[in-house]
Parts: structure tokens; C-alpha cells; sequence
């Protein structure tokens, strides 16, 4: 990319909404904040891909929960005072001409554009805030300036099974789409095939499913989000369905690993997947670190455990017997005896005392983490959490949907809410 396309970007991170469907995972924390891959938040995953890309001047909104992902990004995200670059938060706001919260992607980015007009630049990447990627932006945003475009939508090929939960759009020869449907009817879908290129047809990833990531040039989505389309409030259901008939507007086609994080199925699934030999998602990357907090926390303490596909995050105090295709996060106690298999354990803010750990002990209560004994399977243990000794629990599809005041299970997988604490012998 040419230095000035990137210094000409701004982006603008869109938080999500409630994220329901995260739940309990989103009780208290906004999407975006939600800890992944043990030491990371989901937020640092687009913040990354544009750093990397030099897209360096950001704004994140959102509207529930925001107060820790403020926290994240206030502490992490620290730049030259000699540079423009900036990483801020838009939480929704009250203002005379408009009263109400965010009603969609579209009127988010509406409500904020005065603040993205006080910066000089030509494009406005809009992102999403909750999927797991790694996109070069520079190649987009290249492609974007070479053609013309006035919009340009990053698309990716999906299979029949995945199609329904999209938009899907087609292309004609030189990348300008043609048409546009969101979340299209199974039995329409043969009208919506693409030829999405070899590789992908043997894969049976033969239609074109919008990623929800759009560069505008800026000048135009001013007008149309102020004048055109002043009612629309979501991007993909009013305004890009609109806009083909009258802009030229692109895909950009990316074939590399993505997901979007909607549910607890999805976020327990690409957590795991990292255990693997050979990751899609690749943290061990040269030329595209994932950018976070930077703690200052001593190395993990490993004693007499047997470990298979593990991610162990820096601070962690592990005297279980196995962890197997688990990622273990930041300041993690497990205690002797315990077995660990299929889940994520999201670590602790902070270290107990020994005073605090004799103290909580006299009240009959755990320590912050794991204790002996144990036997974890299929779950995500959210922060904080304080398990005792001889605890079962075992997550599996044999699992009915409940919600319970410790802990959710959806889809077999149990979650363990934040802070909760399960006495000895607890079962699920």
C-alpha cells in the first residue's frame, strides 16, 4: 500500500451489541472485551490486523458493558506523542439531534461521523469487533484505489451449510457486484452460486458471503449515511443492497482463515482450534503479531503435568496431572491431581496473597483457580473463578441447555460465569 493510502484510512471498529448469544461470557463485559486465546481480547484482533497494515488512526464504538473494554484499550494501546496515531472508544452518547442508542451498524457509524469528520482522509475501513482473522488491509485498500471504487466489501466463500447466516452477493468478471441478498433462504441458494476459484469449489465453498468488513470512500458514506439513505440503520440489510445499483462497488475476495465469534459454540471452537500442531489462526507470526496488554508477569510454572496440545499464558502455576487440547490463560493456578481436556480457562485479574488465600480458606472458600483433584471437560472457565477440590465437570452434548447462577451450558459446552465459586466436590 502506498504510504499515503494508509495514512489516508481512518477505521472505525464496530463493538457489536448486547452479544445475547455470548452470553454469560457478555454479562458484564462488552463483546469485543471477551479474554481469547488466553492472553488476548477479541478487540485486539482487528486493532492488530490495522496496525499491521499502518492503518494507525481507530475508533471503537459501543454501547454495553464498556467499561473494561475502555480499560483494555486505555492500557494498551499507547502510541508516540510525536505520531497522529490514536486508538479511541465512541461509547454511544446523547446528543440534542439524537437521543436514542445505536439501532444497527449503519446508524452507529452515523452517530458517530463527527468525529470521524474532524480527520483528514479519503477512506473509512469499518470493521467488526468479533471475528478472528488475519487480513492484509493493505491489499484490500490497494485494490480499492486501483479500481475505482466507491465501496469496496471484503467477501470470503462459504459452503451451503454456512450461506444462510450471511449476506451473499455475487461478482461478475472484473470483481463489481452484481446483486445482493442478506441471509438467503436455503432453497433460492442455487441462484447464488460464484465462482470462488478451484481450490475453493473442491471445498465446496461456492458462495460469497460478505465478512462484514467495507471500505467507503469517505466523501460517500458522509452523504450516504446523511442524505441518501438518512433512515437506513444497517449496512448490510439497506444500504449495500442499495448501493450496487448505484456505485461501483467491489469484492475483495479473501480465502485465508476466518471466523465470526456470534455464539458460544463458535468462540469454544476457535479457542481450541489454536492447540493444533499447525493453527489456522497463526499467533506465532513474524510479520503479523497479535497486539495486546503487555503485563509484566513472570513465566508459567510447570510441575509433574503431562501436557498435549496446550496454550499456557505467562504467569500460570500448573500442578495438574494432564492438560490435553486446552488453552490455559494469564495467572492460572491448577492444583495436583487435576485433569483438564477440551477448555479454555481464562485465567485471573490478579494474584491472591497467602494472607488472602488462609483468610478465604478460615471462610471455607477456594483459592482464585483450580483446585486438586479435579476434572474439567468441555467448558470455558471464565475469569476469576475460584473451583475447590474434587470438582466434576463434564460437558458434553448428554448436557441439557440451562442457566444456572454459576455457570450456563449451551450447545454441551458448560461455562463457568465470572467470579463464580464452586465448593468441593461440585458437580456437573
Amino acid at each position: 500500500m502506498s504510504k499515503s493510502a494508509a495514512k489516508s484510512t481512518i477505521a472505525v471498529i464496530l463493538g457489536g451489541g448486547a452479544g445475547t448469544r455470548l452470553y454469560p461470557l457478555t454479562a458484564s463485559r462488552s463483546k469485543p472485551a471477551v479474554p481469547i486465546a488466553g492472553k488476548y481480547r477479541l478487540v485486539d484482533i482487528p486493532i492488530s490486523n490495522c496496525i499491521n497494515a499502518g492503518i494507525n488512526r481507530m475508533f471503537v464504538l459501543t454501547q454495553f458493558n464498556s467499561a473494561s473494554l475502555n480499560k483494555h484499550i486505555k492500557n494498551t494501546y499507547h502510541f508516540s506523542m510525536f505520531s497522529s496515531a490514536f486508538v479511541d472508544i465512541l461509547a454511544a452518547e446523547q446528543t440534542p439531534d439524537n437521543p436514542g442508542w445505536y439501532q444497527g451498524t449503519a446508524d452507529a457509524v452515523r452517530q458517530c461521523l463527527r468525529h470521524v469528520q474532524q480527520h483528514e482522509a479519503d477512506y473509512v475501513l469499518i470493521l467488526s469487533g468479533d471475528q478472528l482473522y488475519q487480513m492484509d488491509f493493505q491489499k484490500m485498500i490497494d485494490d480499492h484505489v486501483a479500481r475505482g471504487a466507491d465501496i469496496s466489501i471484503a467477501t470470503i466463500p462459504v459452503a451451503e451449510r454456512d450461506a444462510p447466516e450471511f449476506g451473499i452477493l455475487k461478482a461478475d468478471a472484473d470483481h463489481m457486484i452484481t446483486s445482493f441478498i442478506e441471509k438467503p433462504k436455503k432453497d433460492i441458494l442455487g441462484e447464488w452460486e460464484s465462482d470462488t476459484g478451484n481450490e475453493m469449489r473442491g471445498q465446496g465453498r461456492i458462495y460469497l458471503a460478505s465478512m462484514g468488513i467495507y471500505i467507503f470512500n469517505k466523501k460517500l458514506l458522509i452523504d450516504l449515511l446523511q442524505d441518501e439513505y438518512k433512515d437506513a440503520t444497517d449496512f448490510g440489510k439497506e444500504i449495500m443492497p442499495a448501493s450496487i445499483e448505484k456505485y461501483k462497488v467491489i469484492s475483495h475476495q479473501y480465502d485465508g482463515y476466518w471466523t465470526d465469534i456470534g455464539n458460544i459454540y463458535s468462540f469454544f471452537e476457535a479457542n481450541l482450534a489454536l492447540t493444533a500442531e499447525i493453527p489456522d489462526f497463526n499467533l506465532f507470526d513474524n510479520d503479523r503479531p497479535v497486539f495486546t496488554r503487555a503485563r509484566m508477569l513472570p513465566p508459567a510454572k510447570i510441575s509433574g503435568t503431562t501436557l498435549e496440545r496446550t496454550i499456557i499464558a505467562e504467569g500460570s502455576i500448573i500442578l495438574a496431572s494432564r492438560l490435553e487440547n486446552s488453552v490455559i490463560g494469564i495467572r492460572t493456578r491448577i492444583g495436583h491431581g487435576t485433569t483438564v481436556v477440551s477448555s479454555y480457562i481464562m485465567g485471573g485479574d490478579y494474584y491472591e496473597t497467602l494472607e488472602e488465600m488462609l483468610h478465604a480458606a478460615e471462610r471455607g472458600i477456594p483459592k482464585i483457580g483450580i483446585g486438586e483433584r479435579c476434572y474439567i471437560k468441555n467448558a470455558i472457565i471464565d475469569k476469576n473463578c475460584r473451583i475447590g477440590n474434587d470438582v466434576r465437570i463434564n460437558g458434553g452434548e448428554h448436557l441439557p441447555n440451562t442457566d444456572h447462577s454459576l455457570y450456563t451450558v449451551k450447545d454441551g459446552i458448560v461455562v463457568v460465569k465470572k467470579g463464580a465459586i464452586l465448593p468441593d466436590g461440585f458437580v456437573i
